[in-house]
């Protein structure tokens, strides 16, 4: 699956509507150096936030939402679950990269 640098919530969104339905890896960055990790489906896109369906403990399975604009700033990162590669390039990171 190939990188996809986006500045733009709406690149976000078009990508992830093609996407519903596949296994993602959601690294959320939650504050005071607290981050995590989970896999999980994403389910449904909205237009100002996505749900994945996450794996929790003991085969349960539990829905987290996630605005486009956190992936666009990196707070929160997607990876696909097979290659472990990041699918957007969060937008401070493509300055760093020019």
């Amino acid at each position: 699956m190939e990188e996809l640098e986006v500045n733009h919530v709406d690149e976000i969104h078009e990508k992830l509507v093609e996407m519903v339905g596949q296994r993602v890896k959601v690294r959320a960055n939650m504050g005071r150096t607290r981050v995590v990790e989970r896999m999980g489906v994403i389910k449904t896109v909205h237009p100002s936030v996505f749900i994945v369906e996450v794996d929790e403990r003991r085969g349960r399975k539990s829905r987290q939402s996630y605005q486009y604009v956190d992936v666009l700033t990196g707070t929160v990162e997607l990876f696909d679950a097979e290659s472990g590669e990041r699918i957007f390039t969060p937008l401070g990171n493509q300055l760093e990269e020019h």
